[in-house]
Order: structure tokens, then C-alpha cells, then sequence
């Protein structure tokens, strides 16, 4: 659904007779009686009556309404502004300069551009999440195509796009870059389609670009067809602020990046591939030591580069040293650990620090982490272990954000984090508000502890991966640890659970989790009663997501009444049934039911192997391909 107000529109209030609207109001000026003007002058020997105030019409009261939404950035206000009334409704449009859409298809791009006339920018999102987990069939949909289209023609003055998990052509980038001169800011994440050739019309062609960030894409080309795209940027001074480059999987100009970056004196974020080795990585460091945040690529010395062989970690230090203004770091994809003490003079100063990529062992993070006491937000590989977590918890007291991933995501992997691991962290960090946290091994009692210690969490998402895992001390089903999380955590907004649950939990989260907005749910539940106590108990529930779960039609019809509050529902893995879908596409004409099979053989399979459902302005889509079946 488009976060931009779209909806069932109010009928605009009266108020005409108020305000005096169709009023004669200039029969006075230039049609006025002899006697009427002698009064209003005061010559007419009678008693002077003061002229009656102009009405206020119409363009008078949305001009003053125009300057003050101005200053109403937040999306979710603007939302209500624009179901006040119609005119309000027009207001909000025009004074909109950034539209968030959640889902590409909620909404056609010609009716999205068509309203918000005023936008400088477009954040857009395609694919559902669990297109990260390979769970979407290649070819699903989610073209950039008829978005970019679109907005080409409608906004020559646009700015800014951001896109997520979105299919973008060469071609679409080239669009982009050719329709709009002032364009200064692009953010693709987690999207495909796209290589060098497009990234290359945008180094060319954004004369004023300032952002090009490009995130977990997946930017693959066949070495003939790589193009030199960074030395497409202009030879002169650039307005560049952000280059992240971190999922380009071939190598780049270095020489031509070594340029690029000492011509750009706003650059601030630099994050560079695998391919940029730790020597190139201290020549980029001279170049910028203005730089806040940095993606070292590999960390990874290189014998075949020029000066490679005389590097010493002296030297790469001395770089860190000189960045007196670094306060995110990220990369290390290729971990040379001889140099890893280099850090060390730019650790006190860090908010932020990324080593998911690096396979770290407690004893190389401790002299890492115990000089980052300024630490708001890490993400590392379970390798460290619970003692490697017990070391964070020690030093990093304004932690945050901790998001903790596997090394090894298999169903029946050991893992190297445990309970112990997470309780550490909420007796350490009480200044918690997010985490996530992959192991194998959790108990009760740990749950209830991050519970109590931390009851400002907003995000907990505790992914146990083996199938239906109990309390590994007690053997009991884990209710009553997310229990106490939906109790105890009343600022909650979005909640992933797993393990051996029953229909327990979810009783509890219907009843305490009123402010929960996501749910993800894998291997739980006993019956269809789950999902009956979900759809009647969480009034903000915008986002459902189920896998591996025992629930069917019934649980599926439970929430008839609720889904058209909702953005989306996703089930794979389950048990509904196509009659049950269809059922709900009966009901819900104005919901696109989308049954989504492996193979286009079995898309009238009355087994539903994948079901996502979600509102949509447009109607069905036309671009569904042949192994999804629109009901």
C-alpha cells in the first residue's frame, strides 16, 4: 500500500456558509451606489459603517494549510492530514516531497505520480522479504521498469530514488540519469538486474550526484561485458558524499577510484569490494581522511600490488589514526588478521561496527571490542561465541543494535551462541532496542531475563533454526519466554519467533503485544486457534509473516476482517487450501490473493505451497507470470 494516504477519500465538509464563499463580494468596488460611497467616505451625513471583512475562500485557506504541512515530515502524519477532507487531501498532495510505497504494486505508477505532483524523491520497495531467504521464484516480478517510466515523464526535477529488492534494468538506470539533471541520490538495495553499463550512464550523466549507494545487489557481469564505470565520473571537482560499491563483484579502476575520491572533498562514506585490497585501502585513507564511515573491502594484503610487499601495520595504523572522524566501519570480507591491530586507534570513536563478513573468533574480538565504548550499534557472525558476547556486554554499554547471524544457517548446525550468550548481552547492555539473534540452543529463562533487563525493546527477533526446539534445559515449549518479551517490552513494534511453540504464545501476544506492527512467525502453533487470537488481538498488526506452520483455512478465514488494515500476509510452507484462498478473494474483492507455485504445473494444486496477500488500489497486477495464480 502506498504509505502517501491513498485510501477511501472523505467527502469534503460544507463549510461554504461559514466562510462565505459565492458571496458578492466585488459589487462593492466597482459598481457601488452614489450613497454607499459617500458613507464609506464619510461625506454622506450619516452614520459611518465600517466595509465588512473579505471572505476567506477557498486558495486562501490551502495556501496557509500548503505552508504549514511543510513542516510535517512524518509520513504517518501526513497520512491522517490527507483523510481530513478533500481539500486537505489536495493540500498534502501538493506539499509532498517524499512518497513512500511499500509495496510496487499497491498502486499504479501513473496514479502515484499523478498525485504527488511536488516529490523530490521515492522510496519504493518490491519483493516481499522473504524473497532474502530464496523463498520467491526467480521471475516473481517487481520491475523498476513502468516505475521509471513514469516518473520520467512526470518529474524533471526529482532528486532522490531509493529501491528494495527491486528488479532494475541498464536501462532504467539510463533513464533515470538521462530525464533528470538535478539528480543527486541513488540507493539500491538487495535489488538485481542491473551491472556496470548502468552504473556507468549514472557516474556520466548525475552531473550533481552526490549518493550512489548500492547494498547486499547482486552486481554480477561476464567480464566481457564489464564496464570501467568509475572512471565515467566527471574529471572535474565532484559533489560526491556517498560511494558504497560493496556487492560489485568485479574489480574496479583503482587508479581511476584513487582519483575520484581525492577530487571529491565532501566524501564522507566510502565502502569498496573485495577487490580493494589493504594497501589500496591505505592509499584511499590518505586521499579521505575526512571520511565518517568506511568499508574496508577484503582487509586483505595483495602481493601483485604496487608497494603491497612493504606494508606494515604500522603504517595502516598511522591511517586510522589520521581519521579522527570515523564512526562506522564495515567490511573486512577477507581478513587478514596480522592487520587487524590497525583499528585500533579509530575503535574509540566508533558508534557502528559491521564484521558480519569476517569469520572472528572470540580471542580476535576482544581486543577489538574492548576499545569500543562508544558502540551504539554491531553485527557479527555467531563464530565469536558466548564469550565473545560476554566481552561485548562488558565494554559496550550504549549498545543499541545487536544483530548476531550464523555462519552455518542449516536446520541441523551446531551453532556457536547459545542462551548464555543472550544473557550476557541484557545484563551488559541495558540500552538495548533491537536485536537479532540466531543460535539453536535457548531457554525460558533467558528470554525472561532480556525481558526485564531491557524492557525498552522495540525489536526482538530470536531465531532459533532448528525445527520446533524446546527449552534445551527443561524440554518445555518457549511460551512463556515470548511471553514475557510482549509483557515486559511494551514499546514493541516488530517480533520474530521460532522454536517449539504452542497456541500459548500467541494468547499472550494477542493480549500484550497491542503496539506489535510485524510478526514473523516459523515451526510454531499447534492449531488454527494461533492465528485466531492474532487477527482479534493486536489492533496494529500491519505485517504477517508465516512459515512452516500448521495453519489452514480456518485460521486463514480468521482474518477476513482484518486483512484489508493490513499491508500484507505472507504464508509458505502451510496449510491453507485453494478453495480456502478463493474464499478469501470472494470476500475481499479489493485484495490481491496471489498463490505463487514452484512450477506453472502445479499452480491449480489444491495444496498452496505460497500465499501472499495484499491491498492494492490497482487491482491485480498484469505482469504476473505463469507459475502465480491471481484468484
Amino acid at each position: 500500500m502506498a504509505e502517501g494516504g491513498e485510501g477511501e477519500e472523505e467527502e469534503e465538509r460544507s463549510c461554504a456558509s461559514g466562510f462565505g464563499i459565492g458571496g458578492d463580494d466585488g459589487a462593492g468596488c466597482s459598481g457601488s451606489s452614489a450613497p454607499a460611497a459617500r458613507m464609506r467616505s464619510g461625506t454622506g451625513g450619516g452614520t459611518e459603517q465600517p466595509p465588512p471583512p473579505p471572505p476567506f475562500s477557498d486558495q486562501v485557506l490551502e495556501n496557509v494549510l500548503e505552508s504549514v504541512l511543510e513542516f510535517l515530515t512524518c509520513r504517518r502524519d501526513r497520512n491522517a492530514v490527507s483523510l481530513v477532507c478533500r481539500s486537505w487531501y489536495r493540500a498534502e498532495a501538493q506539499t509532498r516531497r517524499e512518497v513512500f510505497i511499500g509495496n510496487c504494486y499497491a498502486v499504479l505508477p501513473v496514479r502515484a505520480v499523478a498525485r504527488y505532483r511536488s516529490a523530490r524523491a521515492m522510496v519504493l520497495k518490491g519483493r516481499p522479504r522473504f524473497d532474502d531467504f530464496s523463498l520467491i521464484p526467480p521471475g516473481w516480478g517487481g520491475r523498476f521498469s513502468p516505475w521509471a517510466t513514469a516518473m520520467a515523464a512526470a518529474y524533471p526535477w526529482f532528486e532522490r530514488v531509493c529501491l528494495k529488492r527491486i528488479t532494475v534494468s541498464d536501462a532504467d538506470l539510463a533513464l533515470l540519469a538521462r530525464s533528470f539533471p538535478s539528480f543527486r541520490d541513488l540507493t539500491l538495495i538487495c535489488c538485481d538486474g542491473f551491472g556496470t553499463t548502468g552504473l556507468a550512464a549514472v557516474a556520466e550523466l548525475c552531473r550533481n550526484l552526490r549518493v550512489l549507494d548500492l547494498i547486499e545487489n547482486d552486481v554480477e557481469d561476464e567480464d566481457e561485458q564489464v564496464v570501467d564505470w568509475i572512471s565515467r565520473f566527471p574529471e572535474t571537482i565532484t559533489c560526491l558524499e556517498s560511494l558504497s560499491f560493496e556487492c560489485v563483484n568485479c574489480a574496479v579502476n583503482f587508479a581511476a577510484l584513487e582519483a575520484l575520491v581525492a577530487r571529491s572533498p565532501s566524501l564522507r562514506r566510502l565502502r569498496v569490494n573485495e577487490h580493494v585490497s589493504v594497501s589500496q585501502l591505505r592509499r584511499l585513507m590518505e586521499r579521505t581522511p575526512q571520511l565518517t564511515h568506511l568499508g574496508t573491502g577484503s582487509f586483505h594484503l595483495v602481493p601483485a600490488d604496487a608497494g603491497a610487499a612493504d606494508l606494515d601495520v604500522t603504517d595502516l595504523e598511522s591511517s586510522f589514526a589520521a581519521s579522527k572522524s570515523l564512526v562506522c566501519l564495515s567490511g573486512f570480507r577477507v581478513l587478514d588478521p596480522e592487520y587487524l591491530p590497525a583499528i585500533f586507534p579509530a575503535c574509540a570513536n566508533l558508534v557502528s561496527l559491521n564484521l558480519s563478513y569476517a569469520v572472528f573468533i572470540a580471542e580476535q574480538l576482544k581486543p577489538v571490542i574492548a576499545q569500543c565504548h562508544n558502540l551504539q550499534t554491531f553485527w557479527v557472525l555467531d563464530t565469536v561465541g558466548d564469550d565473545g558476547l560476554r566481552s561485548v556486554a562488558k565494554n559496550c554499554k550504549k549498545l543499541s543494535e545487536l544483530r548476531v547471524f550464523p555462519m552455518d544457517a542449516t536446520e541441523d548446525s551446531e551453532g556457536f551462541v547459545s542462551d548464555s550468550g543472550l544473557v550476557a548481552i541484557s545484563e551488559g547492555c541495558p540500552n538495548l532496542r533491537s536485536i537479532l539473534y540466531f543460535c539453536q540452543r535457548m531457554t525460558n529463562a533467558a528470554v525472561v531475563t532480556m525481558s526485564k533487563n531491557c524492557p525498552n525493546l522495540a525489536v526482538f527477533r530470536l531465531c532459533i533454526m532448528g525445527r520446533h526446539r524446546p527449552d534445551r534445559l527443561t524440554g518445555q515449549p518457549m511460551d512463556e519466554g515470548f511471553g514475557a518479551i510482549v509483557m515486559n517490552c511494551k514499546k514493541l513494534t516488530r517480533l520474530a519467533i521460532s522454536g517449539l511453540l504452542t497456541d500459548r504464545v500467541f494468547e499472550y501476544i494477542a493480549d500484550h503485544g497491542r503496539s506489535v506492527r510485524t510478526l514473523s512467525v516459523a515451526f510454531s502453533g499447534d492449531s488454527d486457534l494461533s492465528l485466531k487470537h492474532l487477527f482479534q488481538g493486536c489492533p496494529n498488526l500491519k505485517k504477517l509473516e508465516i512459515r512452516d506452520c500448521p495453519f489452514g483455512d480456518a485460521g486463514l478465514l480468521f482474518g477476513v476482517h482484518h486483512f484489508y488494515n493490513m499491508r500484507f500476509l505472507w504464508m509458505s510452507s502451510c496449510m491453507p487450501s485453494l478453495r480456502g484462498c478463493k474464499e478469501v478473494a470472494r470476500r475481499l474483492p479489493h485484495l490481491v490473493v496471489e498463490v505463487i507455485a514452484d512450477s506453472p504445473q502445479d499452480i491449480y494444486s489444491d495444496a498452496v505451497e505460497k500465499l501472499y496477500l495484499y491491498r492494492s488500489l490497482s487491482g491485480p497486477r498484469e505482469d504476473a507470470p505463469p507459475f502465480v495464480n491471481i484468484l
